[in-house]
């Protein structure tokens, strides 16, 4: 059985290695919906909700993969791959004040508008009832995570540490988005 593993993990670091916006891309989106896959056993869904499974999935690969691969390619640019502790300060001061604050309003729009599909004005008033909570929980939770990154983590495995690290984030983000008293509209 190890050795399957160890092959495993051999293909997936040469599909890194040669495609690595691809394998990032599917690699979050795997990783966001499994992220689904355990929020939806936590609030009780007694049967699989597969195209909220497979929205959550499309995030993932299309805009949380791509946008972490060239976010770190642009930051390791603007920084020029230092890792001196200054620096990852820097790198990760600039990701909590840019970056952060745009991901979280982005998925907690996205998943009331189209995995919810909910109308606009029940999907504003939640963010404003609940992004200043999510902006604040991910501000303690979040830096730590990018410092471990920019000091530790070598640039092609960034993305893939925070998609993992994500998994756990997501299921926080999807209980804080679901919508537990508006009725879903007809």
């Amino acid at each position: 059985m190890g050795s399957i593993a160890k092959k495993g993990f051999q293909q997936y670091l040469m599909q890194l290695q040669r495609h690595p916006l691809r394998t990032k891309a599917i690699t979050a989106g795997v990783l966001s919906g499994l992220s689904d896959i355990v929020s939806q056993k936590l609030t009780g869904i007694q049967k699989l909700q597969l195209k909220r499974l497979l929205l959550k999935v499309l995030f993932g690969a299309a805009y949380l993969g791509p946008f972490g691969h060239f976010l770190h390619i642009i930051l390791d640019k603007i920084f020029k791959g230092k890792r001196d502790s200054k620096t990852v300060a820097k790198k990760v001061l600039l990701e909590q004040l840019t970056v952060s604050p745009w991901n979280n309003l982005l998925f907690l729009i996205y998943y009331g508008l189209v995995v919810e599909g909910r109308p606009w004005i029940h999907v504003k008033t939640k963010v404003k009832k609940d992004y200043p909570t999510v902006q604040y929980t991910s501000w303690t939770f979040w830096p730590v995570v990018g410092w471990i990154n920019h000091q530790y983590v070598p640039l092609q495995f960034r993305v893939i540490l925070q998609s993992l690290v994500a998994f756990c984030w997501g299921i926080f983000l999807n209980l804080r988005a679901r919508s537990l008293v508006l009725p879903k509209p007809k």
